[in-house]
């Protein structure tokens, strides 16, 4: 079992003005997929708190995959994908790249998503979407093949050749 963290970025769930429904749907959907959500947050749309938060889940080795919901966008203060940028070691383009294919099947706007996703030491950070529907449609376009990705980044063996189920 691998443990997850969650971390929804939204000025206005951050202050209380409006609940926040995509981070607890993401936490569920990792929960059933045999996931340990060890960790979930809000924060605002505030680069260096995002980064704070990143860097303290992968640093402190709490979690070997990071999820953050919201701040993919363009507006101006849509800052979690360069959040995710100053932070990660090196970058895994095939997995925004996948959500982006799958969220194309059902809107064209789905090109318009900036999101990232890399490593920091041991844990796999990947952006999602802040709406619900978009995050689910995203995360479960990729959620497959994490299990197998986090085990080559743990270090031990993975059979490459095996498909998954």
């Amino acid at each position: 079992m691998y443990q997850a963290a969650v971390l929804t970025v939204s000025d206005r769930s951050s202050k209380g003005e409006r609940p926040d429904t995509a981070g607890p749907l993401v936490a569920r959907l990792l929960e059933e997929a045999g996931y340990e959500v060890v960790r979930t947050a809000v924060v605002p749309d505030e680069q260096s708190q995002i980064e704070d938060f990143l860097k303290d889940i992968a640093d402190r080795r709490l979690a070997q995959l990071l999820l953050t919901t919201g701040g993919t966008g363009f507006a101006p203060r849509d800052v979690t994908p360069e959040a995710t940028l100053a932070v990660c070691e090196r970058m895994t383009p095939g997995i925004p790249e996948a959500m982006r294919y799958a969220s194309m099947r059902v809107t064209a706007r789905a090109m318009l998503s900036r999101a990232q996703a890399g490593i920091r030491g041991g844990t796999l950070i990947i952006n999602l979407p802040g709406s619900p529907k978009a995050a689910r449609e995203n995360l479960e376009a990729v959620l497959p093949a994490l299990e197998h990705g986090l085990e080559m980044l743990s270090g031990r063996p993975a059979d490459c050749a095996k498909l998954p189920d």
